[in-house]
This record gives C-alpha cells, sequence and structure tokens, in this order.
C-alpha cells in the first residue's frame, strides 16, 4: 500500500480539525444548543449564526465550483432522498439535545474537559455498534423507499443549473443576515478573555469547509469514525459475531482524492482506509485543537459536577444520535454544512428531520431534568 496519499490527507484533516476545534471552544459553538435554545428557551441567536454558516458555506462551494476548484460535485457518499433522511434526522434532533451536543460539540466539549460529553461520546459509539446490528433491514428499507433514483441535488431534480438556485437562495439569505447584522443581532455581548463571536466562528467554519471540500474531495464528516471505533471493540470482544455483520463489511466510499489524484476507498468496518485517513485525524483535530484553546484560556479541568439523571441523558442521547447518524445516513455536521449548501435533497429531508426532533429533545429534556420548570433537580 502507497501511504503517501493517506499521510497528505491525514495531516491536512489533523490541521482543519485543530483549527475547527480552537474556533468552536473560542466561541462555544455548538449546532445542537442552536436548536435546542430556539425551540425551549425561544432564543434566536445561535440559529442566526447557523443560518449565516449555511449560506457562508453555499456561497463559498459555488464560488469554488464555478472556479473550477470542485473536481467532485455533487461530493462523494450524498445519495439520492428517501424517508430515512427524515427519521435518521428527527431522531438525531433528539439525540443531540438529550447528549447536550452534537457529534463534533461533543468533541469540542470533551477536547476541554467536559467528562458529560465524553458519556455521550462514548453513547456514540454504542450507538453506531447497535446501528450494525440492524443494518440489512434498514438498507432494505432506503432501497425501496429511494426517490428521484440518479439525483441528489434539488437542482439535479428540478433541472436546473445550480448557480440558479444558489443565487436566489443566498441573495435571499444575504439581506435577511444584513438585516441581523445591523440590528445587532448577529453580536452576543461577552467580557470573557479570548471569546470570539459566533457569527466570525461561522464564516471561519465555512472556509474549513471550503478546504476540506477543495483539497480532500467532501466537506468535514467524523461518524464513520465512531463506527470504525465500534468495529475495532468488537473485534476485540466478539469478534465472531462481528464477522457476520455485514454492515462492517460495506465500502460506501469509492473515489478519486483531487489532491493526490489516486483511487481510494473506504468503509465504517475496522481497518485502515481512506475514512481512517480522513476522520480520525479530524476528531483528534477538534479534541485537541479545543483542549489547546482551553489551555491557554488556562480553563482547562474535568467537569465532573453534574445530577445523575444529566449523565443518564448524556449516554442517551450519545446512543440516539450513534444510531441516528447511521441511519439518515451520516450526521449533521456532513448534512448541514455540507451537503445543505449544495442544496442536496437528502440534507433537505434531513433538516426537515431535525427540527422537531429537537422540539422533541427539548421536551424529553425538560421532563428529565427540570422540577416544576425550576431548574435542575
Amino acid at each position: 500500500m502507497d501511504l503517501y496519499p493517506y499521510i497528505v490527507i491525514a495531516s491536512i484533516c489533523l490541521i482543519l480539525g485543530l483549527g475547527a476545534g480552537f474556533v468552536m471552544h473560542r466561541s462555544n459553538y455548538c449546532i445542537a444548543g442552536a436548536f435546542r435554545d430556539m425551540f425551549m428557551f425561544k432564543q434566536t441567536f445561535m440559529i442566526k449564526t447557523f443560518v449565516l454558516l449555511v449560506i457562508a458555506t453555499m456561497v463559498l462551494f459555488e464560488l469554488a465550483r464555478q472556479a473550477g476548484m470542485l473536481t467532485l460535485y455533487p461530493f462523494p457518499l450524498l445519495y439520492s432522498p428517501t424517508p430515512a433522511n427524515v427519521i435518521g434526522g428527527f431522531l438525531f434532533g433528539i439525540g443531540m439535545v438529550l447528549a447536550g451536543g452534537c457529534v463534533v460539540g461533543t468533541l469540542y466539549k470533551m477536547g476541554a474537559g467536559s467528562i458529560l460529553s465524553a458519556i455521550s461520546f462514548l453513547g456514540l459509539i454504542a450507538g453506531s455498534a447497535l446501528y450494525a446490528e440492524i443494518h440489512p433491514l434498514w438498507a432494505s428499507f432506503i432501497r425501496q423507499t429511494t426517490f428521484f433514483p440518479g439525483r441528489i441535488t434539488l437542482p439535479q431534480i428540478l433541472g436546473i443549473n445550480p448557480a440558479i438556485a444558489v443565487t436566489l437562495i443566498s441573495a435571499l439569505g444575504i439581506m435577511t443576515i444584513a438585516k441581523w447584522y445591523r440590528d445587532g443581532s448577529l453580536v452576543r455581548k461577552a467580557y470573557a478573555e479570548g471569546y470570539m463571536q459566533p457569527w466570525k466562528a461561522a464564516i471561519l467554519l465555512s472556509l474549513i469547509s471550503l478546504v476540506s471540500y477543495v483539497l480532500i474531495g467532501m466537506p468535514l464528516g467524523i461518524t464513520s469514525s465512531y463506527s470504525k471505533i465500534a468495529g475495532y471493540l468488537e473485534t476485540i470482544f466478539a469478534g465472531e459475531h462481528l464477522n457476520n455483520l455485514a454492515y462492517f463489511k460495506t465500502v460506501p466510499l469509492k473515489y478519486t482524492n483531487p489532491l493526490t489524484n489516486v483511487q481510494l476507498e473506504g468503509g465504517g468496518g475496522p481497518r485502515f482506509d481512506v475514512i481512517s485517513a480522513i476522520q480520525f485525524p479530524l476528531v483528534a483535530g477538534i479534541i485537541l485543537g479545543s483542549a489547546i484553546s482551553a489551555l491557554l484560556l488556562k480553563e482547562f479541568h474535568l467537569h465532573f459536577k453534574a445530577p445523575h439523571r444529566q449523565y443518564a441523558s448524556a449516554a442517551l442521547g450519545g446512543v440516539i444520535m450513534g444510531l441516528a447518524s447511521r441511519m439518515a445516513p451520516t450526521c449533521n455536521v456532513w448534512h448541514l454544512m455540507g451537503g445543505l449548501p449544495i442544496l442536496a435533497a437528502s440534507s433537505i429531508l434531513f433538516l426537515a428531520g431535525i427540527l422537531p426532533g429537537a422540539w422533541t429533545g427539548g421536551m424529553i429534556l425538560r421532563k428529565l431534568l427540570m422540577t416544576n420548570g425550576r431548574g435542575p433537580s
């Protein structure tokens, strides 16, 4: 095996992860928190920065496409729409609110010392392992319910140039964002040293997504790494059972990396492949980048104190997210920071599911952790 392309890819993803983790910690940027705050507390500040993130990424991706920088469009591992996108999104919305962070929010909070997020991380691994048990049934459901086969994005379905749809949507989005900026609703008053305004974080994260797309061939994605970890653990403790699971034998990614021009492939099974080279360094980078930020601010410490029910919520949310990210398939980072900006139909359906899911998760969380609506019990 020629290791050169894997070393190049892993190095880039580590750097991207370091940047993303640092930015997210400095801004406390959490997509799960944006949806949770909107439904539980009627606060729209963070959801506005999420809109900025999507629109900025949409514009950057389209400019890169027009410049011929995106050799893979749509990018690999996006599929034609199916109800599985909505169902997976709904479950994911519940899980991320219960866990207190999405798949990437869990990582940067864990990097800053959150034990609750570490529990959610373990839950993500367990949920990924759980999906492997139902994969044949769920894969059959996806095959039977896929519509518009062969067409991935909304412009493909409508038969129009992507530039037309992107121009119309981004123009409306930019006008709305400009209004928010003028009235000050994109800025949060903060006095903490080193704090980064979330709108700035949204711009930086969109740039990180662009670099990933151009150099790696796809935007950020991390949840297959949880499946791989689950597979490695099953290899140790239940190797014979793992050999009977079809999911760990699948190889859904086969593509030519645009930077090295080498044909690569990968899957969720416990083996070294291009997904290992992409996602493990990215995960490590996010954790390490957040830890570096916290250490520089002298804020790193292990957070243990939390009600037992909050630990239970974190574990349950992690399991649900891990399961849902495989059912959707893939997670909020992939869909909302990658698929949605190119108007992938599956990502639009994922968003349609995550909205009521986050609302439902908020109601469950309120019942689980609140007493008479006054605070943690």
